[in-house]
């Protein structure tokens, strides 16, 4: 349609009807309402063609030339070339319903009619259908350099020192001092990216949050503290010459690693727990994935305070070793050396005992009687997952007092070790060692038809036949058998008659 005027072609004749222009458009709404008026007082049942009747349009026959372009209406054919017929005229068009769809009675034909003759408008945009989430790609990790004391000063400085001979005892308090930077990136990040977000999306309450975390922000302040100091006793050089004053001064400040350890128990059963909600796994998990955290999880970062407090001896007796024998400055690293280990052999006594508590708390007896050995524990030496003969895994449990063979459980929505037989006191424990392909694994028949020998396997027993039954262990590898018979034996009282305290 084209100002007005529809073009049809048939058999190469062209008629056009012309619509009035829009200056007669108000007669023709009037002739429009009439007819409407009129098919109302008439049968209902007529048929909307006569409403169309091209009788009352005026119809005017214009002949023209056809481009190659033209489409036809009926057929919708192109056509590509010039039609050589003899053009004759179209003897007359019925209706305009032939190019019309057909349209129901004559009691719609109001609305008819203004679909007929309504200016197209643009269709709605089509809804957009939402992406549905998707886990997005892990993030390459971002390793960190590694920084030597050469590379952090002046070219010409570090040749001086070279010279000297003081690079290596400096490239060594370097070390500490590139682990204290990093100790406390590590912290300040655990502290914006899990501990903050984490109770401020309800993840974890107020409580909770403690004891998870524990005092992870007074530990960042402490280590900030040995950074500002190392840099400020630096010379012109940029060398460290006082660092064992430096490190046996602040030393003391260690002793708050004893609660942060002795609550790591605590801690990392809490986290296991919240861990199986699907909100806090799926944070957890973007965090994991994020480069900051370079594919570690959030409990690799809360156990690195613990793992770097018993490096700092390590580190210091590696820089005796790079300083000369007549420098005053080995004294004090000595000594701190000796109060740094004596606050780790505190740590150790302090988590020892707690972890001790909180394992006792998780183990259900099936018989009361069994829990009078138990009473005495006070440290827990050893633990694990060793395998039956008949392939159960149990996880055992080597006191300071008894030995103790589990397996887990669920209690009223609580995780806990339900004890398997009765535990053996350590004062009535015997240990044999078995050589591979001397017992046989899986049941009786099984060990028949399978013929599986076993291998990294010890038996323990007791001497007393009230007091425990024999269990013979298979450990998962030879490294691991060689570490439970180290500890099992060193648990053995001395004396060949010791009494036990409950008996």
């Amino acid at each position: 349609m084209d100002d007005g005027n529809m073009t049809m072609t048939s058999s190469g004749i062209e008629e056009t009807l012309v619509f009035p222009r829009p200056s007669k458009m108000k007669s023709l709404k009037r002739s429009i309402s009439k007819t409407l008026k009129t098919l109302k007082r008439s049968d209902s049942n007529t048929s909307i063609t006569s409403l169309f009747s091209l009788d009352n349009f005026p119809i005017r026959k214009r002949k023209r030339k056809t481009d190659e372009d033209t489409m036809s209406c009926q057929s919708l054919d192109l056509t590509t070339k010039k039609s050589k017929r003899k053009r004759r005229t179209l003897s007359k068009i019925s209706s305009v319903a032939n190019i019309l769809s057909p349209i129901k009675p004559i009691k719609n034909a109001a609305q008819s009619l203004q679909r007929s003759f309504s200016f197209k408008m643009p269709s709605p945009a089509p809804k957009q259908s939402h992406t549905p989430y998707r886990k997005p790609q892990p993030a390459k990790s971002v390793r960190r350099p590694s920084k030597l004391f050469s590379d952090s000063v002046d070219g010409s400085l570090a040749n001086l020192l070279r010279e000297s001979g003081q690079i290596k005892r400096q490239e060594a308090i370097h070390e500490l001092y590139q682990g204290e930077v990093e100790l406390v990136e590590d912290l300040s990040m655990v502290k914006k990216i899990y501990y903050d977000p984490m109770k401020l999306l309800n993840l974890i309450t107020e409580e909770e949050s403690k004891k998870i975390f524990g005092i992870i922000e007074e530990l960042v302040p402490l280590h900030k503290d040995l950074v500002q100091k190392i840099n400020q006793s630096r010379n012109e050089l940029g060398a460290v010459e006082n660092i064992g004053k430096i490190i046996n001064d602040w030393s003391p400040c260690l002793k708050s690693y004893t609660q942060y350890c002795a609550n790591q128990s605590f801690a990392k059963s809490l986290l296991d727990e919240k861990k199986e909600n699907p909100k806090v796994r799926d944070f957890l998990q973007r965090c994991q994935e994020s480069p900051f955290s370079r594919k570690l999880d959030l409990w690799s970062f809360l156990d690195v305070p613990r793992s770097k407090l018993v490096k700092y001896p390590l580190l210091l007796k590696n820089i005796i070793k790079k300083t000369s024998e007549h420098n005053n400055d080995i004294i004090d690293i000595q000594s701190a050396i000796t109060r740094i280990e004596a606050i780790i052999n505190n740590v150790d006594q302090e988590t020892g005992r707690v972890k001790c508590d909180f394992t006792l708390s998780r183990l259900d007896f099936l018989d009361e009687s069994t829990e009078s050995c138990l009473d005495y524990c006070t440290t827990l030496l050893c633990e694990g997952i060793l395998r039956n003969s008949r392939g159960t895994k149990l996880n055992t449990f080597l006191f300071d007092k008894c030995l103790v063979l589990t397996r887990p459980a669920t209690r009223n929505n609580r995780f806990c070790y339900q004890v398997y037989r009765q535990p053996i006191p350590v004062c009535h424990l015997i240990v044999e060692d078995l050589k591979d392909g001397e017992v046989k694994m899986g049941s009786f028949r099984a060990s028949i038809i399978q013929n599986k020998d076993g291998k990294n396997m010890f038996k323990v027993s007791s001497d007393n036949p009230g007091q425990g039954a024999s269990h013979t262990l298979q450990a998962s590898s030879e490294h691991d058998k060689r570490q439970w018979l180290q500890c099992l034996r060193s648990a053995i009282p001395k004396k060949t008659k010791a009494i036990c305290n409950w008996q």
